[in-house]
């Protein structure tokens, strides 16, 4: 009896921890909080699959109860003896036939949302090639940062993805080294990036919503690929289309690296262009580079995909970035003192786009004839 109790409160207490602990996690990487059409579609198909099977708990549960309190020998007897339904063919059909119809309830939506999700006809023309109406961003997943290649304009980003709002936004995902899996839990679900393949969806960023987050998403590599998996971050900010043709025109007008002023900061650049240029880029183009390009590095939102963007965390990334984020490819490619390190990184914060220094009528220009090709 004592060791029934026991077993009974031990049960009780880790049904309490599951209930607190399922509520850990960070709130912002929540798939329960739709930004647009996909996760929207998607929470729904959740929310139905989530009500078939409390509705099927329940029943039992209340059939079950019934039976029990009905059934007691104290009330009906010892001698009693329950109806037997075995070989009952009206029930057997009946019992049978409600999961076929919860799984055709089921079915239905998720089938066709599968197809519809999955639908990226718009991405090419008539002719096969990419369509100069839509937005096409290739993305490559690296051990462990992310690249992002905008296929009309020819502009390269890392970790830090821009999107519009309010229209499809067509990715085509690629692996350069291991399967890995992009994911942006508000936006719809993870797709993975493999090696050997492309794999092409969709997804699109309500403005609204965009507006309730301060125009910031976050996104996450959702396939385990390494060491440092959970640290394979990357911010996704979701601007009105105007503003995003405006941040693509800032970044398609660099053309040469941005030339630091004096002091640390120009010392920096020169140590930078000696000892990490051969695998970092400082201008926004040439896809494909061993390390992330750093064009805008002074504008983002994070150090390593994961650490705060300052100064601080830069050096420590730069001395040391086997311990930040083990397995990277980035350690033992350089020699650099503390004294070096510290200039590099005071160059690297300097970079920075000038905004509203691109001009948009050269950008779409370029698009419209890209589409006449």
């Amino acid at each position: 009896m004592k060791n029934s109790w026991t077993k009974t409160k031990f049960i009780m207490l880790m049904s309490v921890l599951t209930m607190f602990l399922a509520g850990c996690g960070e709130n912002h990487l929540s798939a329960l909080k739709p930004a647009g059409e996909v996760g929207r579609q998607q929470f729904n198909l959740m929310v139905i699959s989530i009500a078939i099977m409390v509705l099927v708990i329940v029943v039992v549960t209340v059939a079950f109860s019934i039976a029990v309190f009905k059934s007691r020998r104290s009330q009906l007897g010892e001698s009693f003896k329950p109806k037997q339904i075995a070989g009952n063919h009206t029930l057997e059909v009946i019992w049978t036939s409600i999961p076929i119809v919860l799984l055709i309830i089921l079915a239905i939506p998720t089938v066709y949302f599968t197809f519809q999700q999955g639908d990226t006809t718009e991405m090419v023309n008539a002719k096969g090639e990419p369509n100069q109406d839509v937005t096409i961003i290739n993305v490559t997943a690296h051990q462990y940062w992310w690249e992002f290649e905008y296929e009309h304009e020819g502009v390269v980003t890392s970790q830090d993805l821009v999107v519009p709002t309010g229209e499809k936004v067509f990715f085509n995902l690629k692996g350069a080294d291991v399967k890995h899996s992009f994911w942006i839990p508000a936006a719809g679900g993870k797709l993975d990036t493999n090696v050997d393949g492309v794999n092409s969806f969709f997804l699109v960023f309500d403005d609204d919503k965009a507006q309730d987050a301060d125009r910031l998403f976050y996104g996450k590599c959702a396939e385990l690929c390494g060491p440092s998996h959970a640290l394979m971050d990357f911010k996704v900010k979701a601007l009105e289309k105007d503003d995003y043709e405006q941040w693509l025109a800032d970044m398609k007008q660099i053309e040469e690296p941005l030339q630091a002023d004096a002091g640390d900061a120009k010392e920096g650049q020169e140590i930078f262009n000696n000892s990490c240029i051969g695998c970092h880029a400082v201008t926004p183009t040439g896809a494909g580079a061993v390390g992330p390009n750093l064009t805008n590095f002074g504008d983002r939102e994070l150090v390593a995909g994961y650490l705060e963007h300052n100064k601080e965390n830069l050096v420590d990334w730069i001395k040391d970035p086997e311990t930040l984020k083990p397995g990277n490819k980035m350690t033992g490619k350089y020699q650099l003192n503390d004294e070096e390190i510290e200039k590099v990184a005071e160059y690297l914060m300097t970079l920075k786009v000038d905004e509203g220094t691109g001009d948009k009528s050269k950008l779409r220009e370029t698009k419209d004839e890209g589409g006449d090709k």
